[in-house]
Order: C-alpha cells, then sequence, then structure tokens
C-alpha cells in the first residue's frame, strides 16, 4: 500500500518536487523502549521485544533487553554494554586471538557481564583476578546472559579465577604498593569519553588514574588491553592517544577497529605495552 501510495504521489506532482522518500514510523510511547543512540549521535530502532531486567543498583541502572537479532543485551545508565551476539567484543578486548594465556596471570578491570572471564578461562591461565563493582551487574548476567559468561559466574572463585567485587581503585593501589604485577591487564570498565568539554573531565580524570595505575602491575613484557570507542570519535580517540604519552613510563600502543554486531557501529580497541 505505501509503495502505490509512493507511486501515486510521484504521479501526481509531476517532478515538482526532488526528492520522495518513505520512512518508518517511528514508535512513540511503547511499552518497550526499541530506540537507542548510537556513541556518535545516530538513533538507531532494535528489534527489542522483551524488557527481560531492569534495577537500579547502588552504582546505575542496569537494564537487559532481548533482541530478535543479538539475544539479550546489557544496557549500562542507557549505554550498550555488550549483547550475546557480541564475541567480536570479548575476542578483540582480548588481543584477536594472538596471545598465549596458558600459564599467565590477568587482571580484569570491570568485566560483570562474565564474558571475558568466560573466555580467558577455556585458555588455561594460572590465574584471572577480576574486580567488578556492582554485585547486581554479576547476577542479573549470572542469570539472564548466559549465552555470554556460561557458568563462569554462579561462583566468585574457581580453580584459576577470583571475582573481588570490589572498587579497583584502591585494589590497583594495594597491587602496585606490593609489587604485584601481571602479564595482561584487561580495562573493561568504561569508553573512552565521546566529548573534550569540560563537563566530562571527571571521566578523563579517572581514565587517566585507571591507565597509570594499570601501568604499574604490569609486567616489562605485559599489555594493556582496553576498548577507546566509536570509530567516528576521532578528536576523543586522539585525545586518549595523548594521555599515552603522558603516564609514568613511556608507552606503545596499537589499535584495531571492530564492528561489534549490537554497536552497529565499529570501534576501537587498543594495546599497550611498556617501552
Amino acid at each position: 500500500l505505501c509503495n502505490r501510495l509512493e507511486e501515486k504521489m510521484k504521479d501526481v506532482l509531476r517532478g515538482n518536487i526532488k526528492r520522495l522518500k518513505r520512512l518508518p514510523a517511528i514508535v512513540r510511547g511503547g511499552a518497550i523502549d526499541r530506540y537507542w543512540p548510537t556513541a556518535d549521535g545516530r538513533l538507531v530502532e532494535y528489534d527489542i521485544d522483551d524488557v527481560v531486567y531492569d534495577e537500579d543498583s547502588a552504582y546505575q541502572n542496569i537494564k537487559i533487553l532481548h533482541s530478535k537479532q543479538f539475544g539479550n543485551i546489557l544496557i549500562l545508565n542507557g549505554d550498550i554494554n555488550l549483547g550475546e551476539s557480541d564475541l567480536p567484543y570479548t575476542q578483540a578486548i582480548m588481543g584477536d586471538g594472538v596471545e598465549d594465556y596458558t600459564g599467565k596471570e590477568i587482571l580484569i578491570l570491570g568485566g560483570g557481564d562474565g564474558g571475558i572471564l568466560y573466555e580467558l578461562v577455556k585458555l588455561k591461565p594460572k590465574m584471572v583476578t577480576m574486580v567488578e563493582i556492582d554485585q547486581m551487574v554479576i547476577d542479573a548476567c549470572c542469570k539472564h546472559m548466559r549465552k555470554t559468561c556460561g557458568d563462569v559466574l554462579d561462583n566468585l572463585k574457581g580453580d584459576c579465577y577470583q571475582v573481588l567485587v570490589e572498587d579497583c581503585v584502591p585494589v590497583l593501589k594495594s597491587y602496585a604498593a606490593e609489587g604485584r604485577l601481571f602479564d595482561y591487564v584487561i580495562n573493561d570498565l568504561t569508553a573512552v569519553p565521546i566529548s573534550t568539554s569540560p563537563e566530562e573531565e571527571s571521566t578523563w580524570d579517572f581514565l587517566r588514574l585507571i591507565l597509570d595505575l594499570a601501568v604499574k602491575v604490569l609486567k616489562p613484557t605485559g599489555k594493556y588491553f582496553t576498548q577507546g570507542n566509536c570509530a567516528n570519535l576521532t578528536d576523543a580517540l586522539a585525545m586518549y592517544e595523548q594521555q599515552l604519552n603522558k603516564l609514568y613510563c613511556p608507552v606503545e600502543y596499537s589499535k584495531k577497529v571492530v564492528c561489534v554486531p549490537s554497536y552497529a557501529e565499529l570501534w576501537v580497541f587498543y594495546t599497550v605495552w611498556k617501552k
């Protein structure tokens, strides 16, 4: 019907307009919110058909929504974090399959969805320590994101891993004071801020603090993995790269762009190591 109407309008208007385009209707006030913005400010309509979980913790709003394409999607404070479809994200932040984690000591910052931990324990590490501040995220993902985390969040300790439900900053400071070092540090806390404006300065301060502390607990041959942000946010990514030149010791880095299915945009990941 819409196609016939479009053709009829073209015929009636007889070339008096230059462009005629039909768009899907925006559904307002629906019981399920299907519209979520990308990091670079575009609006995407997702095929969300169910609100699986929606609760406020002491730290953030936690939603898990079901998508027909992407499975259950974890959303924290309105930001899409990870869908069950998003193994490419986990693989990218672990080094894209080129690292040998056998017998290694690994520190995960954040990662409450359990995806990184689940993939790491398959690779026979010596010990993985995950530091996640929000127990409610862990519990929600343990129940509703099983395709991502498997059974690894059923217990906070396993043969080769432990989950600390704590703020990672004092933990990092304690490890640095003790001289404890890791082969790998994987930062899954937060993306690079999307803006360089003063309003984002507190987030940049946090990011710089985590960077410096993480490099301090890294072995001389170790690697630090983290997400950046959307590939379109070139100014924010450039500012992040400037921060890498301000750490307590000189570092080098590489970056890779990956398509993360549920994000609907290309995402940048960084690998950092000491010179």
